[in-house]
């Protein structure tokens, strides 16, 4: 039987619990290079970006316990060119001991059902294909498609 999940806004107090969950998958050099009141105070300055603006919407996923067991971060991009705004979903994390238990696909479905209120036309996200999820086919079992006509460009500033 799968763990109750709540799903709602974050709040800014949750900053610690996000804190360690990225700082425990091992992934992020920047946060392996600062002390953890330094990582925490980092986590929480975004954070609180995040839940300052209508353009953002920070998601947490509570177990029956009332711990943070996972996060996604959505914005809202308005596009001239397509029928409405386009949801970007950039950071979906699970606790490494929580995993396959339901946590993403709950964290997905609700960022769904918002973008969705918000007039959007698609979601997207892009998926380090070196990471778990994407290795054992997460997205696509949820319904999203790769595509494969796009490039993923960034530039360091």
């Amino acid at each position: 039987m799968q763990p109750q999940i709540l799903i709602r806004p974050a709040r800014q107090e949750d900053h610690a619990a996000l804190y360690q969950m990225l700082k425990d998958l091992g992934w992020f050099v920047l946060l392996d290079e600062l002390d953890a009141g330094q990582g925490r105070a980092l986590v929480a300055g975004h954070l609180a970006r995040g839940l300052s603006s209508g353009e953002h919407l920070v998601l947490v996923a509570e177990d029956d316990r009332g711990e943070v067991v996972g996060y996604a971060s959505a914005h809202w991009l308005p596009y001239l060119f397509k029928a409405g705004p386009e949801a970007y979903v950039s950071e979906l994390f699970v606790r490494q001991d929580r995993t396959g238990q339901g946590v993403g696909r709950a964290l997905l479905a609700a960022l769904e059902a918002e973008a969705r209120a918000r007039g959007c036309c698609q979601l997207m996200l892009l998926n380090n294909r070196q990471r778990p999820s994407y290795q054992r086919g997460f997205y696509a079992k949820q319904g999203w498609q790769e595509r494969d006509n796009m490039a993923n460009f960034a530039r360091p500033l």
